[in-house]
């Protein structure tokens, strides 16, 4: 792993007088898995994005190959042999596998499509790295892990040969994460090179040569994996060492808060089938699953915002109204899973995005009025309750990194305008649970992690543990097998629409979690 095929000398990048990249240089070499880690905000996106010509450094230039690399180029990079593979896929479910490897790859003003051709060349690139998938099959008919091996494919179609992977695991099972691991081992024993972002460090050191973490912009460590642990990686990432939420069971569980008895609603892949469940006060609930399998549909059932077509759903002992408004004012808070398109509406200020859901509440409105010092008052203790960084009150929400949205948006969920805890650590607790229009009564946390780093991890986990001590019902949707089995104190799985019964987190380990995911029956499963 001697010779380089990417260097980064001397980045630098400034945004007004926010400088997101300070003097960053970084080298890879072929056959390496370079890890790049740093908190939401420390600067790797901005990093990745100069790397593939989306922002132009101020400072610095990048050599592929021993090239240079033209600045603010897209099509240089991808031509130099810089693939991606993103979160989020960026897949056209109505398409087949080869439809959507040669989109883009193919001259506009071609007369013809050369299909067979392109064909033979996708299959001997997946046989090449064991990336076996059916080239005719609709991408919207696959799992999330084949899904994620057409993301991989259409990379190494177009000749990728440094190939960054951002959160690669974040929607997988273990069974399809071991899987992932294996195709990357087989990579780099062919000689590709591999930048792997994620916030998992087990992960991280399980697959890397090679570790960089990032902080406020610079680059502060470089370290051979053999040779690091996660705490360092984790006091390296936020400068502290970091106390994650260790499980303990619920200190007392109270009523029935919320019934669901045979609820179902919609169609597709984001239905409900048959759904019972009941959440009690002082428990938290975790639900796991494979993404698209119904988790949306009951988020927003429990929220509001869509209806059930068939069976009962209760809060506090009555039927529930479809209704978010209503809920809000009944004491439902939701933590979406996308902030940025639902959580929050970027192009308003802070203290916009705190008032919203309560805006026509006495605390913030009059006679039609909005009372902007008491809603600027109150974005202000939540901010500082909460720890929200990045501005003031007035400060754009789309300004703010990913982790002090989700903080913004948890201290909006779990805060009265009228019962504002005044510290820190007792923001949750102090909460009085049976107060009627103040503390929630039912929290829904769907991802409320994703993306986020260590830190900001343990802060909102340990936030949502001391809702559930306050007295709230709590559920939490995840993709993450380790924050179930850390925060929930009985946990379900869902799949296909339907949901297995809520047992407590004990009876289930995170391979029978894994079985049930990808469908295997919940008897066998657990």
């Amino acid at each position: 792993m001697s010779e380089s095929v990417l260097k980064l000398s001397h980045i630098t990048k400034r945004f007004g007088a926010l400088v997101a990249n300070d003097d960053i240089s970084l080298q890879l070499n072929a056959g390496e898995v370079l890890a790049l880690l740093g908190e939401n905000g420390a600067g790797k996106s901005t990093l990745v994005s100069i790397l593939f010509g989306h922002y132009t450094a101020d400072e610095g230039h990048i050599e592929v190959f021993g090239q240079p690399l033209p600045p603010g180029d897209p099509k240089a990079a991808l031509a130099a042999g810089i693939g991606m593979v993103h979160q989020h896929f960026t897949l056209a479910d109505n398409l087949s596998v080869l439809d959507n490897v040669m989109m883009g790859s193919e001259p506009l003003f071609q007369p013809f499509i050369r299909r067979r051709a392109a064909r033979d060349k996708l299959t001997a690139v997946a046989q090449r790295f064991g990336l076996h998938v059916d080239a005719q099959a609709r991408v919207g008919s696959l799992s999330v892990g084949e899904r994620q091996r057409v993301e991989i494919l259409k990379a190494l179609y177009r000749g990728a040969r440094v190939l960054i992977l951002d959160e690669p695991t974040a929607v997988l099972t273990p069974q399809e994460s071991e899987a992932l691991f294996a195709v990357l081992a087989q990579m780099v024993a062919q000689g590709l090179s591999i930048i792997f972002i994620s916030h998992k460090l087990v992960e991280v050191l399980r697959v890397s040569h090679r570790v960089a973490v990032l902080r406020g912009g610079k680059l502060v460590s470089e370290a051979d994996a053999r040779t690091t642990t996660q705490s360092q990686l984790a006091q390296w990432m936020v400068g502290h060492a970091i106390e994650a939420p260790q499980r303990r069971p619920a200190l007392s569980v109270g009523q029935a808060v919320c019934t669901l008895q045979k609820v179902s609603s919609g169609a597709g892949r984001e239905k409900l089938h048959s759904v019972s469940l009941t959440l009690h006060a002082g428990e938290i609930v975790a639900i796991a699953g494979v993404s698209g399998n119904g988790q949306v549909a009951l988020a927003e059932l429990l929220c509001g915002t869509r209806a059930a077509t068939s069976g009962h759903v209760e809060f506090l002992g009555q039927p529930m109204p479809p209704h978010p408004a209503r809920l809000v004012e009944l004491g439902v808070a939701r933590i979406p899973e996308d902030r940025h398109a639902v959580g929050v509406v970027g192009d308003l200020p802070v203290w916009e995005n705190a008032a919203s859901e309560r805006l026509r509440s006495r605390s913030f409105s009059r006679f039609g009025w909005v009372k902007r010092l008491a809603a600027r008052n109150y974005a202000k203790q939540v901010i500082a309750a909460f720890d929200v960084r990045g501005g003031g009150p007035n400060t754009a929400a789309r300004s703010l990194s990913g982790g002090n949205m989700q903080k913004l948006i948890l201290g909006r969920a779990l805060t009265h305008p009228e019962v504002i805890a005044p510290t820190l650590a007792t923001s949750c607790a102090a909460l009085p649970p049976s107060k009627p229009n103040s503390a929630p009564r039912l929290i829904v946390a769907h991802q409320p992690t994703w993306g986020l780093d260590i830190g900001a991890v343990a802060y909102v986990q340990a936030q949502l543990i001391a809702a559930r001590d306050g007295g709230a019902a709590v559920l939490v949707i995840s993709d993450d097998l380790d924050e179930v089995l850390t925060l929930g104190d009985r946990v379900a799985v869902m799949h296909g629409g339907a949901l297995s019964p809520a047992r407590p987190a004990l009876h289930w380990s995170r391979e029978a979690i894994g079985l049930a995911m990808a469908g295997a029956e919940g008897e066998h499963a657990a």
